[in-house]
């Protein structure tokens, strides 16, 4: 570490760990670098977890725009926490921060073995694969941790149903960038494509499938409007929903996009945007199609929940039930005034709830919290 020259202000450094998969996590981890750098309380680097999803593209636009990114492996979990105790040796940071399931595992043996003074956990799930052995890692881990956050309330009370400490949990609600959506309000309702749009990686959390299939009972209902699925993740999960969409008859109906550059360009062209999930953290897909002024359909899970009140800016439908879901798109196509009127709130909701600058206030106050507190953590291994 280069010594900081005379009378200079000295940083706290700040390590995000996250997946390289570009999920929901990703993008959160991504934005509090973002605003680390912006508000210049903070020097981050964000580490990626490599995964056969990490894409180069990304990446690479990551770095273009000023963001330390580094890359470590992740074929192996002792392959993950070798390398990136490494580079906590070398780039010492006061602060690491481990975002989601398995990664808040790995990133903080990591941590540990450097000597990284203060640990963070990030939870972005409700619902995770916590094996009985993992939770119990986990619990061992929450010790020797300083905070840990859930990205909903929903979450945080899902931790604490697993036995995490009370006084270390917190929630922080997850927010998005308002700014690409300043110019919804200039997309009249009666001008926008009677469409419905899904902006969902292509994952097993994510049900691809029951918005396929609810899209087919529109179509006996006389109802057959444009589907539009955005999101990269995993090749396999994306070919069985296209599997599915053909053996459904819906290969001129359901439009496959891939990866979207321009996700509120696309959301303010439209008017439903739908997130048929398995389970959520807190919906940031859902949280962007409200910003963008659509009327929204979400799968009636922890997350969701807390985002959407039925009838007043949104509709909810049961998770995995087709024929439930198929009765909230058919009410929102076939009821333009009221989709009108809920997606109006909607929007109003996402202004004053859910934007960038609230989430990442609150995030550099807890960092500033615990460094201004004893660490948890062991310190410095050659401190």
């Amino acid at each position: 570490m280069t010594a900081p020259a005379a009378g200079a202000a000295v940083r706290p450094r700040v390590l995000h760990f996250v997946t390289g998969g570009f999920s929901g996590a990703t993008q959160v981890a991504v934005d509090l670098v973002r605003a680390h750098a912006a508000s210049g309380h903070f020097q981050p680097v964000l580490v990626l977890r490599r995964k056969r999803t990490t894409s180069p593209e990304r990446v690479a636009a990551l770095r273009a725009e000023g963001i330390d990114v580094r890359i470590v492996p992740g074929w192996a979990h002792l392959a993950t926490v070798w390398r990136l105790a490494a580079l906590c040796r070398a780039w010492r940071p006061d602060v690491l921060v481990a975002h989601g399931f398995s990664e808040h595992l790995w990133g903080r043996y990591a941590g540990l073995l450097a000597g990284v003074p203060h640990l963070v956990h990030v939870e972005h799930n409700s619902r995770e694969r916590y094996s009985a052995w993992r939770l119990r890692q986990a619990l061992w881990l929450s010790g020797r941790t300083d905070a840990i956050v859930g990205c909903s309330e929903g979450v945080r009370r899902s931790l604490l149903g697993r036995g995490f400490p009370a006084d270390k949990t917190q929630a922080i609600s997850n927010g998005i960038r308002l700014e690409p959506f300043a110019g919804a309000d200039a997309r009249p309702w009666s001008e926008r494509e009677p469409a419905i749009v899904m902006s969902a990686r292509f994952a097993r959390q994510k049900d691809h499938a029951t918005l396929l299939r609810a899209v087919a009972l529109l179509r006996t209902r006389g109802l057959a409007p444009p589907v539009r699925l955005a999101g990269g993740g995993k090749a396999g999960a994306r070919r069985q929903a296209e599997q599915l969409a053909a053996q459904l008859g819906l290969q001129g109906q359901v439009e496959f996009l891939g990866h979207c550059s321009s996700v509120p360009e696309l959301l303010m062209r439209h008017r439903i945007c739908v997130l048929s999930t398995h389970y959520e953290g807190m919906p940031l897909a859902l949280i962007e199609g409200m910003a963008a002024g659509c009327a929204v359909v979400g799968s009636d899970v922890v997350g969701v929940q807390e985002v959407v009140e039925p009838g007043r800016n949104g509709l909810l439908a049961a998770p995995g039930d087709p024929q439930a879901l198929a009765d909230a798109l058919e009410r929102l196509l076939t009821q333009p005034a009221e989709a009108e009127r809920l997606a109006r709130e909607a929007r109003g909701d996402a202004l004053r709830l859910y934007g960038l600058q609230t989430m990442t206030a609150r995030y550099e106050a807890l960092l500033q919290r615990l460094l201004a507190a004893a660490p948890s953590g062991a310190p410095h291994a050659d401190a």
